[in-house]
């Protein structure tokens, strides 16, 4: 049952925070988007085609979906979240218990909650494009910007960047970003010219990421080459113990909620689990699309390709260096320099019921 809960809530929350990047060209592993503009009143239309107007900044936001909550932390706009979800999946987030808007889960957004704060503005994640608080809400005359749905690390980046446009906080967007860019461009370099080894996610409860899902651009981001997507599945599906024991992964990939890997008994037979090859990687990370994602990739890189993450980490310090070491003008600028050493690279800081998801996953987990 744990197990199931598990791959419930990461393939929910994978879903969550997405703006639409495909359109773009490709998923290359790079934030780079259009630089945020803030201006008022800000106009644009939502994935549920409703027209959203924000007249002036907004002085309170409410984040609905755990990784609304990270995006606004990581672009600095913490102070103007007054409802979010707190629990298991916001720890990191470290936010006051006052702010929690969720049912005991720690994930479903009361409507009532929110509506009694009475926000500027409603952040939803496309996990409740839908659902029926995102009407709830609107009748009560709020003003609810819903997120489109995407699978790629640009689109990550591309929800930072609206994101700080809703809530007029362009310049920490745009320095979010770049944290990105800067990372995982160092990151890729890094990992360009190492052996890919097979790597298996298993999300519990039977289930996998593969094409079109950004976990899979995690894993190949991390210099690896995805089970999931090699055994041609697609999103997020159920993939079988005898496929799993076949193509025989060097490396299995997990949350870090789970004491040990969520496997079936076959899978331990693998080259991954027999050589101890386990990555336990940040459940809030690898499950929540935001810029933390980063975060996931390199966990996994530092225990795959260590050397290669080796090399990232001093790329980083010696960039950092240089930023610090020089102002805008060419002269010396601030006195400190990086705080990145050889055990990690520089961070960007320290998941939402779908109903008809669960019931999907749930359904299908019922009939195997």
């Amino acid at each position: 049952m744990r197990n199931t809960l598990i791959v419930l809530v990461a393939a929910l929350t994978a879903l969550a925070a997405f703006a639409p990047a495909a359109a773009a060209g490709g998923t290359t592993a790079t934030a780079a988007q259009m630089d945020p503009t803030c201006e008022f009143p800000f106009e644009g239309e939502d994935a549920t085609g409703e027209t959203v107007t924000v007249e002036e900044e907004p002085e309170s936001v409410v984040a609905l979906q755990p990784s609304d909550a990270q995006v606004m932390h990581e672009i600095g706009a913490e102070e103007k979240v007054t409802g979010m979800p707190v629990g298991q999946y916001t720890d990191y987030l470290e936010a006051d218990e006052s702010l929690d808007i969720t049912e005991d889960d720690g994930v479903t957004p009361v409507a009532e909650e929110v509506i009694d704060r009475d926000p500027d503005v409603v952040l939803a994640a496309n996990a409740l494009q839908g659902d029926d608080v995102i009407d709830q809400l609107r009748e009560a005359g709020l003003t609810v910007y819903v997120f489109p749905t995407e699978q790629s690390l640009d689109g990550v980046a591309e929800n930072v960047r609206l994101t700080g446009e809703i809530v007029g906080e362009c310049e920490g967007a745009q320095e979010s970003l770049e944290g990105m860019n800067d990372r995982l461009a160092v990151i890729e370099e890094a990992v360009s010219d190492v052996d890919r080894p097979l790597a298996y996610y298993a999300m519990g409860g039977g289930f996998t990421a593969g094409e079109g899902t950004f976990q899979h651009e995690i894993l190949t981001t991390a210099g690896l080459e995805n089970l999931g997507a090699e055994a041609g599945i697609e999103g997020w599906a159920e993939i079988s113990a005898e496929t799993v024991v076949e193509e025989d992964p060097e490396w299995i990939v997990y949350g870090d909620s789970a004491e040990e890997p969520p496997v079936a008994e076959a899978v331990r037979g693998t080259t991954a689990y027999q050589e101890d090859r386990l990555v336990a990687v940040d459940d809030q990370f690898m499950s929540q699309p935001g810029p933390l994602v980063v975060e996931a990739i390199e966990q996994i890189v530092q225990a795959v390709h260590p050397d290669a993450y080796a090399d990232a980490a001093e790329q980083l310090e010696d960039d950092g260096n240089e930023t610090n070491d020089t102002g805008a003008d060419g002269s010396n600028g601030s006195d400190g320099g990086s705080e990145a050493g050889g055990d990690s690279i520089p961070g960007l800081g320290v998941p939402a019921a779908v109903a008809a998801l669960v019931a999907a996953l749930a359904g299908l987990a019922r009939r195997r």
